[in-house]
C-alpha cells in the first residue's frame, strides 16, 4: 500500500498561508544605508495590499542596543538569521537601492536558491543579470 506523499516544510506553509488567506509577502532586503528608501518601498507595497517584512535594525547608526563591539557582533549574526527566516515567509523580495553589498548579494542567492521571485527597485544591480 502507498503512503501519500509528506509534505515539506515550505508546501506546508504555502497551505497554511492559503488557508488562513493572507494576502502576498514581501521581504525587503538591501544595504541598511537605504533604510530611507526601504521605508518608502515598505509604504508602496502595503499600499498595494501585501505584508511587508524587512530590516528592524540599522546597526550602521549609533544606538545603546549595540554599542558594546562583542554585543554588536552576535546581535549581527541573530540579525542575519532572523532576515533569513523573513526571506524564508516571504513569498518575494524586493531589493532595494542602486548597490549591492556581499549582504544582499548572499540574500537574493538565498532567496533564488529557495526559488522565490526577486524584484529590484534597481534592476541594473541584479549580480545575475
Amino acid at each position: 500500500m502507498p503512503y501519500p506523499p509528506l509534505f515539506t516544510p515550505e508546501e506546508k506553509l504555502a497551505a497554511a498561508k492559503k488557508e488562513l488567506s493572507l494576502p502576498h509577502i514581501v521581504a525587503i532586503c538591501g544595504s541598511t544605508r537605504f533604510m530611507t528608501e526601504m521605508t518608502e518601498a515598505d509604504m508602496r507595497e502595503t499600499k498595494a495590499g501585501r505584508i511587508v517584512v524587512k530590516p528592524g535594525c540599522d546597526m550602521k547608526s549609533p544606538h545603546e542596543l549595540w554599542s558594546d563591539p562583542v554585543e554588536a557582533e552576535a546581535l549581527k549574526v541573530r540579525l542575519d538569521d532572523l532576515h533569513r527566516a523573513k526571506i524564508r515567509l516571504a513569498d518575494e523580495v524586493l531589493v532595494v537601492g542602486d548597490y549591492i553589498g556581499d549582504s544582499t548579494r548572499a540574500e537574493v542567492a538565498y532567496a533564488r536558491s529557495l526559488s522565490k521571485p526577486v524584484r529590484f527597485t534597481h534592476p541594473e544591480v541584479d549580480p545575475d543579470t
